[in-house]
Parts: C-alpha cells; structure tokens; sequence
C-alpha cells in the first residue's frame, strides 16, 4: 500500500508489548506508527524506536494530546489504572483505540469472534492473553452445544514473560477473563486461573478449557473449532490445538498452545504476541475499511 494510505497510529506504552507491536507494524502494508510514546527516556523501546526512525516522546498521554493531528488511532499498551485515565481522553480527541489491558473498558473484541460488530466502535477492548487464546475454544462450545453448566479456563505462562504490569493487573486479569467467558458462552458459573511457571528452559503458553456440559456434541465442536483455529492461524501463526475435545471425568477438555513470533519477544511470550496480533489484526482491518471507503486523503 502507498505510504500516504496508511493508517497512522500511536503506541502508548514503551514496554514490551508496546516495541513488539512497534516491531509488527512495521512490516504491515496497512499501518504506519507516527509516535511511540512511553515515559522513561532510556528504555528499550524509546531506544529501539528511534533506531526504527521512529518519532519518539517520554511525556506519555500529553505527547498525544498535543499532536492529536498526527495519529489516527491509538494502541494503548500500559496498564489497567492508566486505561482508566487515557480513554476519556483519546475519546474527546475523537481517536479510536485498541486497549491492551485488562481495563474492562470499551467493547471486548475477539477477532476470530466478533471482529465484525466491533470495527465502527471508538474503544476496543483485547479482554487478556487467556481471553484472546481460550474466548474463541469458549465461544465454539456455546454456538454447538445446550445446557453448559459451568467452564473453567487456566493459561499457564513463563513466568519470564509476565512483566511488571501483568503482575500489577492480576485481578483486573481475573476479573476481565471472567467477563468475557461469561459474555461469549452465555454461561453465569466461570472461573479463571493463571499459573506463572518459572521453569527453565521457559514453557510455551498453554491454555487448557474445561467445561461441564450435559451431552457433549464433539462431531459438531470439532467441525467447529476447524474452522475457528483455521482462522486464528491467519493472525497468530502459532495457535496450535494441542488436545482436541476430550470427554473426562464428566469434563469436556481442550488444550490450546500459543508460540510467538519471535519479533521482538521471545518465541516462549505466546501470550504477549497472540494480544499484539489480535490488535494488529483489528487495525488493519480499520485500514481497509478506511480505504473502501475512500476515507483516506
């Protein structure tokens, strides 16, 4: 795509979700980032911005209050509390945004769910990591089965790829996983958990989806999650099903594993990239429906 038919976009956060969605933006044919903003001068990714030629500032959200002229949306890639504040804002300055925090804030958006309905919307919300890996296995248990009486969904991750705010947002991460199951399977009775594994060498992300379901239909799940891993696959290359639907113990099991790209963070920080590349997916979605349009000038 020619350059000046990109949609520009803004980073707010210099941590490592934020550079590696620096990192993917900039081989995309839909975006172009036109500020990476973050607060602390001597970070990685300040520094790996301006090695990218990339326009960089440390005043955080007044940095895109001054320049709301040159950015159309916003990747919000802090912290829960700091959503909270961003989001009136960016709202009056009339900018869309991809929130990556479990701030439970804006519509929760699943692209292999509901893309669609959530494009037009000012204020995106990625739910979690779990959400973004088990959401999808949920949503296909609620669209092929009847009378789902309870569902439980545990990610464990290294715990080398949980950084500061992930740790700080551990009850927003429960909170938030736990609305969006119960959002996407019409099932009240849920739970979330989280295991951070210091193992080294360091694990892979795997998420495992455990439902109490009164006469599993597993020919038509299957058929179903075909299509659905199918699709994630086109966005997270690698979401792999590493259980299919398991009848046990009066459970039905599936077992999901995430590997990251390798961009900016480790292969092992599945659970970083596969929210990076759900926000990636739904901005560039945004751009070609901007260019469909002829909404670009």
């Amino acid at each position: 795509m020619n350059r000046s038919k990109k949609l520009k976009v803004a980073i707010l956060g210099s941590g490592n979700i934020g550079t590696d969605l620096l990192v993917k933006i900039m081989r995309s044919d839909y975006l172009e980032c036109t500020y990476f903003v973050g607060r602390n001068e001597e970070s990685h990714g300040i520094q790996r911005a301006k090695n990218l030629g990339v326009r960089t500032s440390t005043n955080s959200i007044d940095t895109l209050i001054e320049h709301a002229d040159s950015y159309d949306l916003v990747f919000d890639a802090t912290s829960a509390t700091g959503h909270i504040i961003h989001a009136p804002i960016l709202k009056a300055l009339g900018k869309m945004v991809i929130d990556l925090t479990p701030s439970n804030i804006g519509e929760m958006c699943i692209p292999a769910v509901n893309i669609d309905s959530c494009i037009h919307l000012d204020n995106i919300n990625l739910v979690t990591c779990g959400g973004q890996a088990s959401i999808p296995l949920v949503y296909a248990i609620a669209q092929t089965q009847k009378d789902i009486q309870y569902i439980e969904v545990i990610s464990s991750i290294s715990s080398k790829s949980a950084g500061p705010a992930t740790r700080h947002n551990l009850d927003e991460y429960i909170e938030t996983t736990e609305n969006a199951i119960r959002k996407f399977s019409g099932c009240d009775e849920v739970k979330t958990i989280i295991n951070l594994n210091p193992a080294e060498p360091c694990i892979d992300m795997q998420t495992t989806i455990m439902a109490i379901v009164a006469n599993p239909d597993i020919v038509k799940l299957q058929q179903f999650l075909d299509h659905t891993v199918a699709y994630i696959q086109k966005y997270v290359p690698g979401y792999q099903l590493i259980m299919t639907p398991t009848v046990e113990n009066g459970r039905l099991i599936i077992m999901v594993k995430v590997k990251g790209r390798g961009d900016y963070l480790p292969q092992y920080a599945g659970n970083l990239d596969i929210i990076n590349c759900a926000a990636i997916a739904i901005a560039e979605e945004y751009a070609q429906k901007k260019v469909e349009r002829g909404a670009f000038i």
